[in-house]
Formats: C-alpha cells, structure tokens, sequence
C-alpha cells in the first residue's frame, strides 16, 4: 500500500558536492543529522560514563556530528542519494516507492489546483469573471449595435422604429453583437489529438509505481521540461498524442516499474491581429488552440462596412486561407475555420452586394451576396417561407429604379433564378393577413342545444339557418325556437369596437361635465365629489363587459322555424330548452323568478313580486325577451299615460322585467328647501324693482 508523504526539501534533490555549507539545523536533514547525533552520544555515555566526564562528553559532540554531514559532501554518497530517499519515511526502509517533487519555483502547484492535479475554481479567473462583469459603459466592446444605412432604410420600408433595438439587422450580426464571453489563458479541458505542444504549454505529468510523483511542468523557451532526477525532456513540436511515448523513454533511463500518464494543463497564449473593417482593430492575445472566429469574436467581427464573407487568413506575409462565415452560419461547416499562430493577421476586407429579404420568411435580415447566387440563394439564406407565407411571389423593390417602376412582382418558381442587385429589397407575402372572401368558402359553424346531434358541422357554400339545424338532425320536442341565441364573430368585433367608441364618449362628457361645474356650498362640492367617484366606477364595471356578438332573431313567440339567414364561418347557433318561469328584478319587493302561466301580463308579474318600492322608476321599466329583443314602458307611454305603460304586454316563457331605481331623489325637506330658495330670491327681486319703479 503507498502511502503520500509531504514533499521533501529541495536541497535533497542535489547531487553536487557543497563543501561550503552544513545543513541547516532548521532543515528537515539538519534535524535528522541533530536526532543521529544525539542518539549517538546517548549511547557513548551510557557505555562509558563510568570512564568519561560530562565535560569530555561534551567536546566530543561536535565531532560525532561533523563525522554524520561529512559524508554528505562525498560524491559518491551523492550518486547513492539518487536512489536511495533521503527521508526515513520516504518508503525505503519499508519499501515504499520514491518520491519526487519540482525543483523549479516557477513549476510548482499554481493556485486553485489540488496536488493531484485535478482543477478547482481559479481565483485569478474569478477575478477575470468579476471584472467582465463590471462592464465599462464607455468600453467599446459593450457599445449598443449601430445599424447601417441601408438596415436602416431597410427597417423603414418593413414599418420598424429606426432605433427599435431588436430591428432587421444584417444576417450574422446576432452572434457577433455579443461581449466576447471567453477570456486568452483559461485552461482548454480537452485538447485534439494532433495538436503540437508548444513553448509556454504547461503539462501534468502524474506517475505511480516504484516512483510517485504529480508534477506541473512547463515548456521552457528551450523546448524542455524539467522532471526531478530525470532532467530536462525536449517535448516542444511533439503531438499531443505522441507526448507519452516521448517521457517515457528518458524517465526509465532512471527508473523502473512505473506507468505515467500526460496531460495538458494549461495552453499557451499566442498573439494574432485582426485588420480591416472591424469595431476594434488591433492585436490580440489568444489560445493556441484559438480559430479565426474565435480571434473574429474578440474583435467584434465586421463592422458595418465589413465583409461577413470575405476574411483573409495571412501567415508569413502569405494568404494561407479564406473564410466565408455564411458558411459556419447557414450550414455550421468549420472546415475552413483554421487554427492560429502566433503572429497571424485575421484581415476582413470590405463589405459586398447587399440585399434585403423581408416579410413572412423565417429569418428577415439583411444578406451579404457574392456574384452568381440568385434569388433562391437568398431565400434558402432566410430560412425559407414561413408556413403562413404566400409561396406563388415574391415583391422586389430595386434601389436603380426607384425613379421608375420602382416595385416589380416576381411570380415563383419561375423568376428564382433572377440575379437581384446591391441595395434591392424583396418581400414575402402572408397569405393569412388579407381577408379572404366569404362566398365562396364552406362554413365550419357550432350549433348546441335542443337538437338531434349538436356539434361542429361543416356546410358548403350559401348555408344558411336552416339548413344548419337540418344538418345536425332537426329540433327535439322540447326546443324553444323564439329563444334561439345566434353569434357570429364578425358581429362581436364590431360591437367591441362601437362599445368602446361609445365609453370614451361617456368617459369624456362626464370628465367634461365635472370640471365646468361649479360648486356654490360645500355640500355642493361634496356631491359633485361622489357623483364623479361614482361615474369612475361605472366606467370601470362598464370596461368590464364584453360583448358576445349576438343578432336579435325576429321571430315571433310561438313560431316553430327560424328566418333563413345567411351563415358565416364560426357562426354559433344555440336553440334552449322551453324554459317555464317569469323573472322579476330590480327594485321591486321581492326580486326572483315565477312560474309563467299564460294569460298574465307584465303587471301581473310586478304584483307577484309585491310591486314597485318607494324609490322605483316606475316610467323606465322594461321587459327582456328571450329571443333578446327589449320592450320598454317609455316605447308605450306618453305624456297622460300613467303606471308603467306595459299593463296590456303579456309576458313570455324566459322573460326578465326589470324595475330600474329612481336616480335623481330628493326628499321633501330637500324640495321645499329649494322652492324656499327660489322663491326668497324671487321676493328680492320683486322688491328691487318697486324699489327702483318708486
């Protein structure tokens, strides 16, 4: 079993002779030498205290002591110490393996990385995170996108805000638009294969056995690492894959029986350049394992004026590449995405033909377009159509002839092929946004109730009413035709957009009336308080109804068939069950339903229902029928008519009467106040005039 001890001093590790100096007593090998020592003259006094004295005991100290470290200037002591462990708990005297520790300062155990070599959380990486959070308002790379003027000529022709921050950009803006994320030095978890090991690499070189060692090595600017007791090891050139096969060889000149493992720990920086049309030119330091779009993102990608599909890799003075980024973006292709050197220029050059496709496409953006690619190109570029989108054509808007013509209609497939030029705008149709006519159409409408198979049912062209309730099997024994309650979309919006029209109205004559009201008395004031909080409520409950979008049928109470009325897609026709009561609401004495007997009238049912109250508008009460038409007693009074001007309507099976409460009271001592008022006033003025008149 191999037990893990702390590593040893360094100064065990030497092999060169020093005569000049004696180890340190506070050294690990100074102690070990103190504890022979004394063990010694432990011994030699015990054997000879008989014919010794303590002061001959001392003077021969310092000589059992120079007889233990001189050996350790020995050479040939010093050829055995590379073998042999120089701690007494190393494992030789218990057969344990040997171990090693680095020697070099600059190779040891960074912070934030267990001995065994396995990663924790850097602290110098966090303060990297907590620095890129703290974003710099003025810092370019933070900076909001700036649309070019043809992006924004291109939001203005789709109806957008010029500044609207999600607007139609340029097709890859998206990406580089983003803050770069990663930061040069961060640790890469798995390297490829061929990758070569470079000058500035650092290694984690991990062996077991006969020798136990967890070493983080570093690529000196010689090419080398340096193992303890094995020396320097030239890895600088070597794959990744073959770094195993080249450590191995030098560490078994020195040992035996053990396996290692390598891996990399930490990759080099290089610095590159990117040029050209770019937000922030300049050099930058990267990963060696670091692409073009990589060095691409550091830098913000192209600017405006710059090219998406033109990117230049130069090496040496030399074109070694040309990455087109359309083809990472549209068919996530990398096989041109090469790796950099050190010292390599990214170059974007300027940007080409543009051109814009809008409308119901799935990704309206603006394209970059090299010679040859037609209109297809661009619409495979997008994404395609949409499912909603009108695929017979296609709209195109040429900036050459905006003097002209200036908009031109491409019918598809045939005109895919056509070439569109720098600064041409197209656009996608929706083929679900125009209204589409209503004759020619089959209807899907609803009909429930007292039918023989209530349900959705589809109708050709032309149905009506009718032929609706014939469809879903006829009217059962129990339907209440004069009930019939008939919705229709259409006619729903139309009402909420009237509704509301007329809210505003309301809203807007009582704010009106409030404020050219003028208080006389503070009771005045406070009235015209309540009655204005009072109207903001009514408004509010007001907002809250909708309206359901239903046509008064007319029929007749007792009539068994219903007009035929032309129907429309997602008309609703819900034919109830004959009810068998009268209700009675509002302010009268007892509010609730009765049973409908035939032969009573509208006042019948008011004196089952104990009459109107005190406070009742009598003049305002009106009948709701069930087929949801409304008769009122104001349509039957006139000027001698007295009661409530319904005494001759009878009522019908799912009627409601309503009895308004009066709204504008006054009481008696109210009344005879005013009166009093008016005729004080009256007086005084009768007064005034004898006064003037004599």
């Amino acid at each position: 079993m191999t037990t893990r001890l702390a590593p040893t001093d360094s100064s065990m590790l030497k092999t060169r002779p020093n005569f000049d100096r004696t180890p340190a007593r506070g050294s690990p090998l100074g102690r070990r030498v103190s504890a022979l020592a004394s063990a010694l003259t432990g011994a030699l006094t015990g054997a000879l205290s008989p014919a010794l004295s303590p002061a001959l005991l001392s003077a021969l100290f310092p000589l059992i002591v120079a007889s233990i470290t001189l050996p350790l200037a020995l050479p040939g002591w010093a050829q055995t110490s590379q073998t042999t462990p120089q701690d007494s708990s190393s494992g030789n005297a218990t057969g344990g393996p040997i171990r090693l520790r680095q020697t070099d300062p600059g190779t040891r155990t960074p912070p934030g990385t267990s001995p065994s070599g396995e990663r924790t959380e850097r602290p110098d990486r966090l303060d990297r995170l907590e620095r890129r959070d703290r974003r710099d308002p003025f810092d370019p790379r933070f900076q909001p996108y700036l649309p070019s003027d043809f992006e924004l000529f291109v939001r203005k022709i789709a109806g957008q805000e010029v500044d609207a921050e999600n607007g139609i950009r340029r097709f890859g803006a998206d990406l580089m638009a983003a803050p770069p994320r990663g930061e040069a030095g961060e640790p890469v978890p798995v390297a490829p294969a061929d990758y070569v090991v470079g000058i500035g690499d650092e290694l984690l070189l991990t062996i077991w056995g006969s020798v136990d060692a967890d070493l983080r090595l570093k690529v000196d600017r010689g090419g080398r690492i340096s193992i303890p007791r094995v020396g320097p090891v030239p890895v600088a050139g070597v794959k990744y894959s073959d770094l195993q096969a080249a450590i191995t060889p030098r560490v078994a000149q020195v040992f035996r029986n053990f396996q290692l493992s390598v891996s990399l720990a930490q990759l080099r920086d290089i610095r590159v350049y990117v040029t050209g049309f770019t937000p922030r030119p300049g050099a930058y330091t990267v990963s060696s394992l670091s692409t073009i779009v990589n060095a691409l993102m550091q830098a913000g990608g192209p600017a405006a004026s710059g090219s998406f599909r033109k990117i230049e890799l130069r090496r040496g003075g030399q074109l070694v590449s040309t990455f087109d980024l359309y083809e990472l973006l549209l068919k996530g292709d990398k096989t041109a995405d090469r790796v950099l050197a050190s010292d390599d220029v990214v170059h974007i050059g300027a940007v080409g033909p543009q051109v814009a496709l809008i409308g119901s496409v799935n990704k309206p953006a603006v394209f970059e377009i090299k010679t040859g690619e037609s209109v297809a190109d661009v619409l495979l570029m997008a994404g395609g159509f949409t499912a909603v989108a009108d695929r017979s054509r296609l709209a195109i808007e040429r900036l050459g002839e905006r003097g002209g013509a200036r908009i031109k209609q491409l019918a598809l497939p045939q005109d895919l092929t056509q070439t569109p030029g720098d600064g041409d705008v197209m656009r996608a149709f929706s083929a679900v946004d125009a209204a589409l006519p209503v004759l020619p159409q089959n209807k899907r409408v609803r009909v429930e109730g007292e039918v023989a198979r209530p349900g959705e049912i589809i109708l050709p062209p032309g149905s009506s009413v009718g032929d609706a309730i014939r469809a879903a099997g006829g009217l059962t024994p129990s339907a209440y035709v004069f009930g019939t309650e008939f919705n229709r979309e259409s006619v729903r919006v139309t009402q909420q957009e009237n509704y509301e029209r007329a809210l505003r109205d309301l809203e807007t004559e009582m704010t009106r009336s409030g404020a050219t009201q003028r208080a006389i008395s503070a009771d005045e004031a406070t009235a015209q308080a309540a009655r204005s909080t009072a109207g903001t409520r009514l408004i509010e409950r007001l907002r809250a109804v909708k309206p359901t979008g239903r046509i008064v049928l007319q029929a007749t109470p007792g009539t068994s068939q219903l007009p035929e009325l032309a129907l429309e897609d997602g008309d609703r026709l819900y034919i109830p069950a004959r009810p068998t009561t009268v209700g009675v609401f509002g302010s009268v004495f007892n509010s609730g339903s009765y049973l409908h007997a035939s032969g009573r009238g509208v006042e019948d049912y008011l004196r089952l229902a104990g009459g109107p109250t005190r406070g009742a508008d009598t003049g305002s009460l009106f009948v709701v029928r069930a087929n949801g038409s409304v008769v009122s007693g104001r349509q039957n009074s006139g000027f001698f008519t007295l009661g409530s001007g319904l005494s001759d309507v009878n009522a019908e099976p799912g009627d409601t009467i309503f009895v308004p409460e009066e709204l504008n009271k006054t009481t008696f001592l109210q009344a005879a106040k005013e009166w009093t008022q008016i005729l004080y006033q009256f007086g005084l003025g009768a007064a005034a005039l004898a006064t003037l008149k004599n």
